[in-house]
């Protein structure tokens, strides 16, 4: 008999079915074709009665779920391959390590935090792997592996004993600061590659980032294999995330995806604790349920793993499917009670339900009730579940394993409600969980959180690295090693660009055409990764679906309905494009998976990913400062940016805000060009940066939709460009009464605002292209803090002083909100007056919104009237005549307000 099916025997339920007897033919026959044929035929037949089915217009399908039992049956586990005795010591010594880390890091010093319940619930997951399947080695070779973020301490505890962390560093868990002066290193929180660049690869501290990330990043190494820059073969992506985690839409978002492209190199492990921060995932409902039917739907391999070695002999026995029965009427709510209590309470309140489940309990101590372990504690059955998981083809895996949040710590913090909170632990607490553990500890050394290592020359430290050497080396690991890639010169791609003799373009055509010389360039074009979210002929990128192609992993399998014409939509299995469809989320996804593969795979890549600003920082800002922590590299680019460039399209797409976002993550150097020289200048810098020096920054460019004659670029400016601000033009006879400055859309409107004022007042002004106040603010911010630190030697002076120094009032006009510009004010010593687009954005003409919003010509004039008014140097009255003869509105509403 066929061992998965013994559960068929049981009685069918007679309950609403019209003929019992012809119902148990049927399963009488399914059995005999399991005896006969075995599980694949049996497979075989019912999917071609689902077919028929279907097919006759029966509105039915299979059910997505399947018995709340393993799916691996005991008679097809593999052999475990290790010492198991050993390694539950290990993963013992490890969860108190790991415990101490945080207790010891609480008592101490009262605020610092830290998490116990997710590893001890976690523990055995992360073990099975470093022992048996996570592979280390150069970036070419190794597994890639996103860890459950709270389960940290558990990682580095490990660490220590592989002797790569020291007592001391453990002892400076969560002080970063403070550890240095200790000759220690501090250990963070969760997984930060930005604050231990040499240890952790990628960030899930915040939820979810981990799961979409992991998908795009195995699907990024197919594209490196189709495309011939890098065989993949044969590595693998582990995620060990929680149930709680799967919430997150972010989690969710690319499971479909992740079956589409065939990603079976990826393996989801989700420790089913049943418990989020405050109570049960799901308690009244089973979470392992609606994962399942999640998974299967989107079509993942899902491999259930919920009871461990101790139950096979009870399922054995249970002949009748009591166990299933009860398991089926048990919801998450009652799973985490009976995780929480005791052997005694167990056999009353489970077993208790009916005679039948007492009786297959009979033989069984309380204590050994007690020690019942759900399959995610199981080393035998995890590693099966791994070993099944590791050899599947076609489709992606995910484990749902099911554990016991803070798993032995007892009556402190097994399974109950406040076990996430938990960070202190009493004498008693202590004792029992060395106890449960069998922990070589004294009372003392129990009571006082001593760290336990058993000595570099001990069995258990010479099997540990044994393992690790057999994987190729110790993880996490975050190796460097990536060659600098060589720049073409601007004049190669950009000479348009740079001299373009006053051609009509706009500043994202202009980009499009650079990014097209670029991609032929021999050695960097094949480097670079162009992704788009499905607005690639709004950008003007169509002309590049014939000349690189757009990434699909099995080709192109239909005709193009317009496959006659010059742009025409090609997909190709060795195509450069990301076209990543209507996803944010997933298009900054595989822009951090390009980002990042300089350090994951050893091959630096250059992404550009284009995208309506407005979907940028706003939107997915997350994802954006988890692609800073791990240290990205590349283009991010926000087209159609400002407040009044996309006239029709209204608030929900008219961008603000997203630069001073981008001021805010410390290694992106965000900048705001107005023409195309500025834009090919800024690429160039960024790509020497990035690609030839190797700098962990990114780069965020804004891109006009306006076609207007582009300027030739100026001798001289170039550093400016970069450093953030430039004279670009005067106006008027003498000395400059103002400086006027531009960015952006709304440079030519200082131009223009500086030629009215020369005209129409006889008075003399500067323009100046502001392309980056966030740089220049970093930089005199920078400058103010050598010249206090450093009060007996001679003060330094910023790009921002050098360029703005004197006396002369500054006007600041910008396409986004007054804080973008103002972001310099505290460095200006003259009188600072911000222009900005502060409110709510309308849809209607560029003309209308600039007035709207008060940022065009004539308000930058009367702004700079009124400065000087105020100033003194003009009369008050010129400002009355200036909003008569403009036609200034000096009644309506600010438009912040409406």
């Amino acid at each position: 008999m066929y061992d998965d099916a013994r559960h068929l025997h049981a009685p069918a339920n007679a309950q609403g079915d019209s003929d019992p007897e012809e119902t148990q033919e049927w399963r009488d026959a399914l059995l005999s074709l399991l005896d006969a044929g075995g599980p694949q035929r049996a497979r075989e037949i019912l999917d071609m009665l689902a077919r028929v089915a279907g097919e006759s217009g029966l509105a039915w399908r299979p059910g997505l779920n399947t018995p709340y039992v393993n799916t691996i049956a005991a008679s097809a586990q593999p052999p475990f391959p290790g010492d198991l005795a050993m390694e539950e010591r290990l993963a013992s010594l490890m969860r108190w390590n790991a415990l101490a880390m945080v207790v010891r890091a609480n008592q101490a010093y009262g605020e610092l935090g830290g998490h116990i319940a997710s590893y001890a619930s976690a523990a055995d997951l992360f073990e099975v792997g470093f022992n048996h399947f996570f592979r280390a080695g150069v970036p070419d070779a190794a597994d890639l592996v996103f860890y459950q973020p709270h389960s940290a301490p558990g990682v580095y505890a490990r660490a220590f004993l592989e002797g790569r962390l020291a007592e001391r560093d453990l002892a400076h868990y969560r002080r970063e600061l403070a550890a240095p002066r200790h000759g220690a290193q501090g250990l963070s929180s969760y997984p930060h590659p930005w604050l231990m660049p040499a240890f952790w690869q990628f960030p899930t501290g915040s939820m979810g980032i981990g799961p979409i990330s992991s998908i795009y990043h195995a699907r990024f190494m197919r594209y490196l294999s189709h495309r011939g820059l890098l065989d993949t073969t044969g590595r693998r992506i582990w995620g060990i995330f929680g149930d709680g985690e799967m919430d997150e839409p972010e989690s969710m978002s690319a499971l479909t995806l992740a079956a589409r492209e065939k990603l079976d190199n990826l393996v989801w492990v989700v420790n089913c604790n049943l418990q989020r921060l405050d109570g049960p995932v799901r308690g009244n409902g089973r979470i392992v349920d609606e994962l399942e039917a999640l998974f299967a739907g989107a079509g993942w391999n899902v491999i259930k793993l919920l009871w461990g070695s101790d139950w096979d002999g009870l399922f054995a026995r249970d002949t009748n499917g009591a166990l299933r029965q009860a398991f089926a009427r048990t919801v998450d709510g009652q799973l985490q009670t009976f995780a929480a209590k005791d052997g005694r309470f167990n056999r009353e309140r489970f077993f208790g339900q009916d005679p039948e489940l007492a009786a297959l309990a009979e033989g069984l101590t309380d204590a050994q009730i007690d020690l019942l372990k759900r399959g995610g504690h199981d080393l035998v059955k995890i590693h099966a579940a791994y070993h099944a998981a590791a050899r599947h083809a076609g489709r992606p895996t995910v484990i749902l394993a099911q554990t016991k949040k803070g798993y032995g710590m007892g009556e402190a913090g097994q399974g109950r409600m406040t076990t996430h909170q938990q960070k202190k632990l009493d004498r008693d607490a202590l004792l029992a969980f060395r106890d449960r553990f069998e922990l070589p500890l004294d009372d003392e050394q129990a009571a006082s959180l001593a760290f336990y290592h058993p000595g570099p020359d001990s069995a258990e430290v010479r099997y540990l690295q044994e393992k690790r050497t057999a994987l190729g080396g110790h993880l996490p690991a975050r190796p460097v090693r990536a060659e600098p890639l060589p720049v073409p010169a601007l004049e190669t791609w950009g000479k348009f660009a740079i001299a373009p003799e006053g051609k009509e373009m706009s500043t994202t055509m202009a980009f499009v055409r650079m990014l097209g010389s670029l991609l032929k360039d021999p050695t960097l074009g094949p480097r670079i990764v162009p992704i788009v979210a499905d607005e690639a002929r709004t950008f003007g990128m169509a002309g590049l679906f014939r000349q690189v192609g757009i990434y699909a992993s099995a080709g192109q399998c239909y005709e193009p309905e317009d496959i006659g014409s010059v742009l025409s939509y090609r997909e190709a299995s060795n195509g450069q494009i990301l076209e990543e469809g209507i996803s944010e989320a997933g298009a900054i996804s595989s822009w951090v998976a390009a980002a990042t593969s300089y350090s994951v795979h050893g091959t630096p890549m250059l992404p550009f990913y284009i995208y309506y600003s407005m979907f940028g920082f706003q939107r997915i800002g997350d994802l954006i400062w988890a692609a800073a922590d791990q240290r990205a590299r590349g283009f991010l680019l926000g087209a159609t940016a400002g407040r009044t460039t996309l006239g029709g399209e209204g608030l929900q797409h008219q961008d603000g805000s997203s630069l001073l976002s981008a001021a805010a993550v410390p290694n992106c150097r965000a900048y705001d060009p107005a023409f195309a020289a500025e834009t090919a200048v800024l690429i160039e810098h960024g790509m020497r940066a990035m690609l030839e020096e190797q700098q962990d920054v990114f780069y965020y460019l804004t891109l006009i939709n306006e076609n207007q004659a582009q300027p030739t670029l100026p001798d001289g400016v170039r550093d400016g460009i970069v450093q953030g601000l430039y004279r670009y033009a005067g106006h008027g006879k003498g000395e400059p009464a103002a400086r006027l400055l531009g960015s952006g859309a709304i440079l030519r409107e200082a131009i223009a605002a500086s030629q009215m004022l020369a005209d129409d007042w006889d008075i003399p002004t500067e323009v100046w292209s502001a392309t980056s106040y966030s740089e220049l603010a970093r930089q005199a911010q920078d400058v103010e803090r050598w010249n206090r630190l450093h009060p007996g030697q001679a003060p330094r002076t910023s790009h921002l002083e050098r360029c703005l120094g004197g006396t002369q009032p500054v006007i600041a006009a910008s396409d986004y909100v007054r804080a973008w510009p103002a972001l310099i004010a505290p460095h200006c010593a003259a009188r600072f007056v911000a222009l900005g687009t502060d409110g709510f954005g309308r849809s209607d003409t560029r003309a209308e919104l600039r007035d709207f919003f008060e940022v065009d010509r004539r308000h930058i004039v009367l702004a700079t009237l009124d400065a000087l008014a105020r100033e003194g140097r003009i009369d008050i009255e010129c400002c009355q005549r200036a909003i008569a003869r403009y036609g200034i509105d000096v009644e309506s509403a600010a438009p912040w307000t409406r």
